[in-house]
């Protein structure tokens, strides 16, 4: 859930798009480790320690320098909170030029994005931002930083658009834009009972992830009129997954059993519960950035829902050719964010309060992920597709909705 202590360490190598496309995503391998959680080169990165002593007033008067930068009445002044150093300075680096990719792509020039480190401290880096004069902050990360940033933004009416995924840390001026795993399990569930499946059961990690998976798991079969046979909670180790999945197996007679973990515990689950008799298999978003499913017969058939790739591929391409490697799939929350920014602008003027409820728009926004909009928690609501894993690669077996 992007959460305290977790490490986001999430590489990717990104294919072309095709029937059973050989890892043709890369999503949140982040995500598959939690399962369970650059430069911009035109902004400014604002550490938390102390810079040097304050100037002089200028000798200039028209030459207007505000606390810690310079007055831009022309512009909108928005701020992004990501680490840039620290154990997940590859991530946000990778946001961060996602950032400077959708300004130079969008052309605006009505938006100056300011970059604030928030590994050497998330409050520090808020109040800085509002200090510097900033309406909005794009992030932080990780849901303890959200946590550490809100009560700080909300006293100077700053909204903040995150990039967590954490529901708990949503609402009262927070929106955030991370993949919930709540909603592809809703997805995939919903499909699979489209195709005749009644009753069901789930396997999932006894943690943070877990536990929400589980609960919209139970609230998914319900509104989709199936049976819940079984969930069975692990602790995260082979021998408890194994135990987890015996138990499932023999739980009753059911069509299909979601897992909701990453692709490689997936993998070493399945042959236990196939093993009592076939079954359908469901996953959740964590199973995009895996190419191993692929290459697993046993795992062939499987369903899950996530995020389409159709664009993204694009984006891929485009930070490579800049910024010399592949970006990490959550660079595309980043490039969304100015996207939604750079509409909401159009209508904004600089100087004043960034206009919040232009973000509970019913027709959503577009972006590198799809059609997305925020529910009244400030929750982002994402149009996902199911995908079935084949022989090296997915295929999309029911596409993402191009419209609400």
């Amino acid at each position: 859930m992007f959460e305290s202590g977790m490490t986001l360490k999430m590489a990717e190598t990104v294919g072309q798009r095709q029937r059973y496309a050989p890892a043709r995503r890369q999503m949140l391998r982040g995500l598959g480790a939690m399962a369970m959680a650059g430069l911009l080169a035109a902004c400014q990165v604002v550490p938390k320690t102390n810079g040097p002593a304050t100037p002089p007033p200028p000798t200039n008067p028209d030459n207007n320098v505000g606390p810690g930068l310079p007055t831009d009445t022309d512009r909108h002044r928005v701020a992004l909170l990501v680490p840039q150093t620290g154990a997940n300075a590859d991530v946000g680096t990778a946001i961060a030029n996602a950032t400077t990719l959708a300004l130079l792509d969008s052309r605006t020039e009505r938006v100056r994005i300011t970059t604030y480190d928030t590994a050497i401290g998330a409050a520090a880096a808020a109040r800085q931002a509002v200090a510097d004069g900033n309406k909005l902050i794009l992030g932080p990360l990780l849901s303890e930083d959200v946590t550490a940033v809100a009560p700080i933004a909300r006293e100077a009416k700053v909204p903040v658009l995150s990039f967590s995924n954490d529901s708990g840390v949503a609402g009262n001026g927070v929106f955030i834009m991370g993949f919930v795993p709540g909603q592809s399990v809703e997805r995939v569930v919903a499909f699979s009972r489209a195709k005749g499946h009644l009753r069901f059961g789930a396997l999932v990690p006894r943690n943070v992830y877990g536990d929400r998976s589980a609960a919209a798991f139970r609230a998914a079969v319900a509104k989709a009129g199936g049976t819940l046979v079984a969930v069975e909670s692990y602790d995260r180790s082979a021998t408890a997954l194994t135990g987890a999945a015996r138990r499932i197996a023999n739980a009753g007679a059911m069509d299909a059993v979601l897992i909701a973990d990453s692709g490689g515990n997936a993998i070493r689950a399945v042959p236990v519960i196939k093993g009592a008799g076939n079954k359908q298999i469901l996953g959740t978003e964590l199973w995009n950035t895996d190419a191993a499913l692929g290459s697993n017969a046993v795992m062939r058939g499987a369903w899950f829902a996530s995020v389409s790739d159709g664009l993204y591929g694009q984006l891929a391409t485009k930070y490579r050719a800049r910024f010399g490697k592949a970006p990490y799939r959550l660079a595309s929350l980043g490039y969304d964010s100015v996207l939604l920014t750079v509409r909401i602008a159009r209508d904004w003027k600089p100087g004043t309060n960034f206009p919040a409820n232009r973000l509970l728009a019913t027709d959503g926004f577009g972006g590198i992920d799809g059609i997305f909009r925020f529910s009244n928690r400030g929750i982002a609501e994402r149009a996902l597709e199911v995908s079935e894993i084949g022989a090296g690669g997915f295929r999309v077996v029911d596409p993402a909705p191009t419209k609400w």
